[in-house]
């Protein structure tokens, strides 16, 4: 009886390698099938010594696939695990390896887009934003090796969680594993942006609500300070350290004899950042309704504009 051909590390590595590629001959007839079979290679040559069997197997690789290109890495690890019972003389049909990959794309493809592009890449891109505008170089950096070390590791692991478990896979996508991934994503990435909005969305109404002029002894009284300062830079430096000692007292209210409350003002002592939330969900409300995007920004900046030449913002 001959020895049973597996695929080493080294092997499932370089097919893991490859795998980076899916897109790169992307075709509008078969979608991924080109990156896919390329990735296939390695385990191919492995499997299948004899040249003909290796023929077959790129031809039978080459049909269509499509799915997101990073949670691809359990189909891949499924098909290996397939491959490898073939060669070693399992009754694995053509129809059950692409019926694997076709069952098993579609459930991946809506997993991926909520928790790389709608979770993970706006968390990572918010953190390298917040610490570029704040003048460091940590940033992009953080953004561009955090990104990849978590994509690059996800696939590895993935697909080696699809090779070990072979087709027994499929029972997990069928019990409802990739719904609760998909909602525990989707809560993940609200709770986040939820949190940046306040931050990241600035709206301020300027009409003033009330004036009210302060007793004596509630502002800086600039005369004052004059009068009693002395001559020279003495003098001038006794009028700094009284104003700066009273500033520190009183506050930013007190530079001015009269105390003006804007509408912002209240707003912020009721909730501060409702108008940022309300502006947010009133643009993901549009969204919902089909309303461009770029329709969307046009009328953020003619508000805007409006609302500064009314006064109101």
């Amino acid at each position: 009886m001959a020895d049973k051909i597996t695929l080493s590390k080294n092997d499932r590595l370089a097919v893991w390698f490859r795998h980076q590629y899916l897109q790169g001959s992307w075709n509008y007839e078969r979608m991924q099938n080109g990156g896919w079979c390329f990735s296939m290679i390695p385990a191919i040559k492995r499997l299948y010594p004899n040249k003909e069997d290796q023929i077959a197997a790129l031809k039978r690789h080459m049909e269509f696939y499509n799915t997101h290109p990073y949670v691809s890495s359990p189909v891949i690890g499924v098909t290996l695990a397939l491959e490898e019972d073939r060669a070693n003389g399992a009754p694995v049909e053509d129809a059950a390896i692409q019926g694997v990959k076709v069952g098993m794309m579609g459930p991946l493809a809506g997993v991926g887009d909520p928790v790389f592009w709608f979770t993970l890449r706006p968390l990572l891109g918010a953190l390298g934003a917040s610490l570029a505008m704040g003048g460091s170089i940590m940033g992009p950096i953080l953004f561009f090796v955090a990104w990849n070390v978590i994509r690059l590791a996800f696939e590895w692991y993935t697909q080696e969680f699809g090779y070990k478990l072979g087709t027994s896979i499929t029972k997990d996508l069928s019990g409802g594993l990739m719904g609760k991934i998909t909602e525990g994503a989707s809560i993940l990435g609200m709770f986040v942006i939820g949190g940046l909005v306040e931050r990241w969305v600035s709206i301020k109404f300027t009409p003033i609500v009330s004036t009210v002029t302060q007793s004596e002894g509630a502002y800086i009284d600039w005369n004052a300070i004059a009068e009693t300062a002395g001559s020279g830079a003495q003098g001038v430096a006794d009028a700094i350290q009284s104003a700066l000692s009273q500033y520190s007292s009183l506050g930013a209210t007190g530079l001015s004899i009269d105390k003006v409350t804007t509408l912002q003002a209240n707003l912020d002592q009721l909730i501060p950042g409702l108008a940022a939330v309300a502006v947010t969900l009133l643009c993901c409300w549009l969204l919902k309704k089909k309303v461009s995007p770029i329709a969307i920004i046009i009328g953020m900046f003619a508000v805007g504009i409006l609302g500064h030449l009314a006064q109101i913002l």
